[in-house]
């Protein structure tokens, strides 16, 4: 998995391994262990296993967290439509983050950032529209309650645990 800021500068990177595929998109594993990194800083360890949603349409990517003492148990990136060419998945990271924690609150993240960066980067105005329509769209579906945000993110990262995959 690769994601880009605006411009193509480098930004998170990590190992990802398919695990299926359902109506929702396409499901990627991340095991405790592997190396993640952002842009060209060291790499880091990670913490726990993690499950990725690539999703059928869209504009996100979806991180379900099996770390009980992280207080983020699903972090949904606001990025272009990711494309899958091989083993290689791309998406332009356009700051706004939908989280929710572990106590259920769901939040809007780095709008801050995405106010910045539309400035600094020149985000196209349908680039900036899409990806708030989208903010505003998880957000809603997130605090609902709807799949594949709930049951069926939970059961594809249980699965994914239980593998022990390493």
């Amino acid at each position: 998995m690769r994601f880009t800021k605006w411009g193509g500068k480098l930004h998170w990177h990590f190992p990802v391994t398919p695990l299926g595929t359902d109506e929702w998109g396409s499901w990627y594993g991340t095991p405790q262990g592997a190396r993640i990194q952002r842009g060209h800083e060291p790499a880091q360890v990670q913490e726990h296993d993690f499950v990725t949603l690539i999703p059928a349409e869209g504009w996100y990517v979806a991180a379900f967290n099996t770390h009980a003492n992280w207080r983020i148990d699903l972090y949904i990136d606001i990025s272009t439509p990711p494309t899958i060419t091989g083993d290689l998945i791309e998406a332009v990271d356009l700051d706004l983050d939908v989280l929710r924690a572990r106590d259920g609150r769901v939040m809007l993240d780095d709008e801050d950032e995405f106010a910045a960066h539309q400035v600094r980067y020149g985000y196209p105005p349908h680039v900036i529209a899409a990806a708030q329509i989208e903010a505003d769209r998880l957000m809603a579906e997130v605090t609902a309650g709807a799949e594949p945000f709930t049951a069926v993110g939970r059961a594809w990262l249980a699965r994914y645990a239980a593998s022990g995959a390493r």
